[in-house]
């Protein structure tokens, strides 16, 4: 007997695992489609031909590995977050979608959503990578210059 999901992949398998996986996170989703695929390819095996212990470690090795990078992701998120906070009340110099310099004290930071962090300047927000320059205002009123 062979199995009702094999073959899948991908967006096919993404569209296997119900109508309520698109409302799910898309990690998630992935994750459990994968378990899913994973259960039926044992559930619905052939007996007298069992699955090859090989792949079947390969697939299990890619599910670790991919959880591991995920978990990484999640760190460097984390990072920039705190990065962008530690800046706020300073003095930045970024650079505009058209290239132009500008310069100004960050009142504000905050995470949205999977993408990096906006500063807030002004009443500019401003993506944490467009920041070419920190500038730390002294108590004597000079400024001591850092590059991110």
């Amino acid at each position: 007997m062979t199995s009702p999901l094999s073959g899948l992949s991908g967006a096919a398998a993404a569209a296997a695992a119900g109508p309520g996986a698109k409302e799910k996170s898309k990690t998630l989703g992935d994750r459990d489609t994968f378990m899913k695929l994973l259960v039926a390819q044992l559930k619905y095996q052939d007996p007298s031909k069992p699955a090859d212990s090989t792949q079947f470690l390969a697939q299990t090795a890619q599910f670790t590995q991919v959880e591991k990078l995920e978990g990484i992701a999640d760190m460097l998120k984390g990072q920039q977050l705190i990065t962008a906070s530690s800046l706020v009340g300073k003095n930045v110099e970024y650079m505009d979608g058209d290239g132009v310099r500008h310069t100004g004290a960050i009142s504000a930071a905050k995470l949205n959503g999977d993408s990096e962090p906006l500063l807030r300047i002004g009443n500019t927000e401003v993506p944490l990578s467009k920041v070419t320059e920190v500038q730390e205002i002294t108590p004597g009123g000079t400024d001591a210059t850092t590059k991110p």
